[in-house]
């Protein structure tokens, strides 16, 4: 017969296994991300959302002292440890003073209802540099007018820019789309197809600043989507990080800066070519994860500031304009 509530409590510590299990479970997930098959894009989205698996522990240690489990209290230290040793360096502020330039990234998002807004709040960041993805045609005069008093210096590629207070030359696009290929093509009429095809959604320009060349790239990788008969679709992400990464591997610059909305967040595995050449600045130098999309409920950071050859100071996300993205800023120095 169940004991009561109250004389459960009271009841001596039980060492029955059956709570250890999800505990064990969930540590060994997350140790071992990476070997989980990439079948239907479900590895990349495990990683894509692997910060959140934490949120199972504090639920799976009330359940072990709800049931005086010991066993199970024990067994919650792997996936701890697992978590902190992966995600714990997020937790402190990393930050420094000073930096010799501030960017800004952020996809001002094609169904923004106040680009006017938006330019605005932008141009009051004090960005030296300010990317932005996912331009309209409609939308990009209204930029380039809210943005011209700040930044006498712009270019624009397709749907992505880039407006700088210091000049800009070699400014060319960098092809990072494929084509709309996989389950997506088959929804979509030719000529959609096409045009996609030929969709610029990143830029490669040089910066001149006092300290010599910054090469400075912007990037606009394409969407994925969670589909129910194709899983987690990420073909057109894909394709363009891997050109994305060649091209930063051909970069005769030292220095680089990444910009953009590459729809995804370092610890997915399509990254680690890109992340093995340059560097989080939000990891090395923020506060906290740093969470950019959806605006409204930020679950991912897929809005990167990325370096090689120049030091994040400091790194940090601007408050909601607009966009169903977040602003990402941070502070660099030679």
């Amino acid at each position: 017969m169940p004991l009561a509530p109250w004389k459960r409590r009271l009841a001596p510590w039980d060492r029955r296994p059956e709570l250890a299990v999800p505990a064990l479970l969930l540590g060994l997930l997350m140790l071992l991300h990476a070997q989980i098959p990439n079948i239907a894009g479900m590895g990349s989205l495990v990683e894509n959302l692997l910060p959140w698996f934490g949120l199972y522990v504090p639920v799976l240690l009330a359940a072990a002292l709800w049931r005086r489990s010991a066993v199970g209290v024990v067994a919650l230290v792997l996936p701890v440890t697992v978590w902190l040793s992966l995600f714990g360096g997020l937790l402190t502020d990393k930050s420094h003073p000073g930096g010799d330039l501030t960017v800004v990234s952020h996809n001002v998002g094609a169904g923004n209802s106040d680009p006017v807004g938006t330019a605005r709040q932008l141009a009051a960041s004090g960005a030296d540099l300010l990317a932005l993805e996912e331009l309209t045609d409609q939308a990009r005069g209204t930029y380039e007018k809210g943005l011209a008093k700040a930044y006498p210096y712009h270019e624009v590629r397709g749907t992505v820019g880039l407006w700088s207070k210091l000049p800009l030359s070699d400014t060319r696009s960098v092809n990072v789309v494929e084509g709309d290929v996989g389950p997506l093509a088959k929804t979509k009429p030719p000529e959609s197809a096409a045009e996609a095809a030929d969709e610029v959604r990143a830029l490669r320009t040089t910066v001149t600043t006092v300290h010599g060349p910054l090469a400075v790239y912007v990037a606009h990788l394409g969407s994925v989507r969670v589909m129910p008969r194709h899983g987690f679709w990420t073909d057109s992400r894909d394709f363009g990080v891997l050109a994305l990464t060649k091209a930063i591997a051909a970069e005769p610059n030292k220095r680089v800066v990444l910009l953009g909305d590459l729809n995804g967040t370092t610890d997915d595995r399509v990254f680690h070519g890109l992340t093995s050449r340059l560097t989080s600045a939000q990891e090395v130098a923020g506060n906290g994860f740093g969470l950019t999309w959806p605006a409204a409920f930020p679950i991912a950071r897929i809005d990167q500031i990325l370096v090689r050859g120049v030091r994040a100071r400091s790194s940090w996300v601007l408050p909601e304009t607009g966009s169903d993205h977040l602003p990402v800023a941070a502070r660099i120095s030679w």
